[in-house]
C-alpha cells in the first residue's frame, strides 16, 4: 500500500510538471491555432469612425487591422487550470511587419456570457481597432473567465487577483500567437481598461511590476473610470447608477471565490431575486435591457438607483457591511481595493466628474491622493467631464432637471457611451510618449 501511494504521488508530480507545475509554464499557452476572423481595412475603419463621429478623436486609420481569435490557458479564481478566449488586433496592410507595441486591454462590465471581443461588429472591439490598432499598436483583449469559450463555471467579477492573471496570460498568449497571426511585437507593453476593465488593468499593472518585471517590459498603464476604492464605495449612502446589476454581480462572485459572505442568498437578497440571483450573471441570453424588461432585475426610467437597490437587497445586510469593517463583504471589498502600491511605469487615471456609475470622487481622486501621499510623480489624472458636457450636454452643459428626458439620456449614457472615447484619447497620448 505504501509503495502504491508513493507511485501515485510520483505520477501526480509528473502530471503537474507536464502541465508546467510550479513555474506555471502552461499559462498563456494556446488551446487553439489563432484564427483570423477578418481584416478591417483602413477605409472601412475610416467610414465607421466618420459616420459615428469618432474620427475627430481617433484620427484617420493608418493601418488595416487583422482580427484574430485567441483561446488560451489561464488560472481560475482559485488557481485551478482554466482558460479565457479573447482577441488579438494586428496592424496590417501598410503597417504589416512593423514592430508594434502591445496594448493589453480589459473590457468593461459584461452581462452577456456568449459575448466575445473576437467580433469586428462589437462596438468595444471597433473602438480598440480605431483608437489603437489602426494607429500601429497591437492589441490583446481577453473575454474574461466565464465568458465565450472559457470553461470557468462563473465570472469572478472585480476579483483583482484573477483579473490580473487573465491579463498577464493574455499578454503571453499574444506573444505565442504573434508569428501565426502575422504580428511583429516590439517588446514594449502597455495596459489599459475601462470601468471593470480599469480595475482589471490596474490589478494587472500592479502584478506585472511586482511579479513579472523581468518577463514583461511594461512602459505605461492607463486605467480608465475604474472602481479602485471598492471598500470606500460601500460606505456611500446612495446607490450608484446600475447598482442592481453591478452589486449583486459582485456579491455573488465574491461568495463563490471566498465562500463566507453569506450562508444563504436570502440573507442578502429579497424575494424573488434570492431564488435565482446567484446564477443570473453573466446570462446566456439576457443583456442589460432585457434583464429589466423580463423582470429578472428591477429598473426602468422611473426607478431610481436607491429604489432598485432597496428592491433587491436586504437593508440589514448592507447596513452591517457599511458599519462594521470586519463584515465579510467589507473585508472582501478591502481585499480587492487597488490602493497602497507604487506604480513604476507612467500611469494615467482618467474619469469624468459627472459619471454616475464610477464617480471619480470615490475612486480616481482617492487613488490619486493615495499615490500622492507617497510622493509619486509618475501618476497623472485627467477629468474629461468638460468634454462630455460640450459634446453631449444641453447647450454645452449637463442637464440639471432630473425629471427631464434629457437628464435621463445624458446620465444614462455617460459612463457606457460618452466617457470612454475621451479617456481612450488620453490613454493613447500617454502611450504615444513611450511607444
Amino acid at each position: 500500500m505504501q509503495r502504491r501511494l508513493m507511485l501515485t504521488a510520483v505520477a501526480a508530480a509528473a502530471l503537474v510538471a507536464a502541465c508546467g507545475g510550479g513555474d506555471d509554464e502552461w499559462r498563456g499557452t494556446l488551446l487553439e491555432t489563432p484564427a483570423t476572423v477578418t481584416t478591417l481595412t483602413a477605409a472601412t475603419i475610416n467610414a465607421g469612425t466618420q459616420s459615428s463621429g469618432l474620427q475627430a478623436l481617433s484620427g484617420t486609420a493608418k493601418c488595416d487591422v487583422k482580427v484574430v481569435a485567441l483561446n488560451y490557458r489561464t488560472p481560475g479564481a482559485k488557481g485551478e487550470e482554466s482558460n479565457s478566449s479573447g482577441v488579438l488586433l494586428v496592424p496590417a496592410g501598410t503597417c504589416a511587419g512593423q514592430a508594434a507595441p502591445l496594448v493589453a486591454y480589459a473590457k468593461g462590465t459584461d452581462v452577456q456570457k456568449p459575448r466575445t471581443l473576437a467580433n469586428p461588429q462589437d462596438g468595444e472591439t471597433f473602438l480598440l481597432a480605431a483608437m489603437y490598432a489602426a494607429q500601429g499598436y497591437a492589441v490583446v483583449a481577453p473575454d474574461y473567465l466565464g465568458f465565450a469559450k472559457s470553461a470557468h463555471s462563473y465570472h469572478p467579477y472585480l476579483h483583482a487577483d484573477s483579473e490580473a492573471t487573465t491579463m498577464v496570460d493574455a499578454i503571453r498568449a499574444a506573444r505565442n500567437a504573434a508569428t501565426t497571426a502575422g504580428a511583429t511585437l516590439s517588446g514594449k507593453v502597455m495596459v489599459t481598461g475601462y470601468s471593470q476593465g480599469g480595475h482589471s488593468s490596474m490589478a494587472a499593472h500592479r502584478a506585472i511590476e511586482r511579479d513579472h518585471a523581468g518577463e514583461i517590459n511594461l512602459v505605461a498603464g492607463a486605467h480608465l473610470a475604474g472602481p479602485y476604492n471598492l471598500s470606500g464605495s460601500f460606505k456611500l449612502p446612495d446607490a450608484i447608477a446600475g447598482y442592481q446589476f453591478f452589486v449583486p454581480y459582485l456579491v455573488t462572485s465574491w461568495q463563490k471565490v471566498y465562500g463566507n459572505l453569506y450562508t444563504t442568498a436570502s440573507e442578502v437578497f429579497k424575494a424573488p431575486y434570492a431564488s435565482y440571483i446567484e446564477n443570473l450573471l453573466p446570462s446566456p441570453t439576457l443583456n442589460y435591457t432585457t434583464l429589466v424588461t423580463s423582470g429578472q432585475l428591477p429598473g426602468g426610467p422611473t426607478v431610481t438607483p436607491n429604489q432598485a437597490r432597496d428592491a433587491v437587497f436586504q437593508s440589514a445586510y448592507l447596513t452591517a457591511a457599511q458599519t462594521n469593517d470586519n463584515h465579510p463583504l467589507a473585508q472582501a471589498a478591502k481585499r480587492n481595493d487597488l490602493l497602497g502600491w507604487n506604480p513604476k511605469a507612467a500611469t494615467l487615471l482618467c474619469g469624468g466628474a459627472g459619471d454616475p456609475t464610477v464617480p471619480p470622487a470615490v475612486h480616481m481622486n482617492v487613488a490619486k491622493a493615495d499615490f500622492a501621499s507617497r510622493n509619486l510623480t509618475n501618476v497623472t489624472t485627467v477629468d474629461v467631464d468638460a468634454q462630455v458636457q460640450a459634446v453631449y450636454g444641453v447647450g454645452g452643459k449637463a442637464p440639471t432637471d432630473p425629471t427631464s428626458a434629457a437628464f435621463a439620456t445624458y446620465y444614462g449614457n455617460y459612463h457606457g457611451t460618452y466617457e470612454p472615447p475621451f479617456c481612450h484619447v488620453a490613454a493613447r497620448a500617454t502611450f504615444d510618449k513611450v511607444k
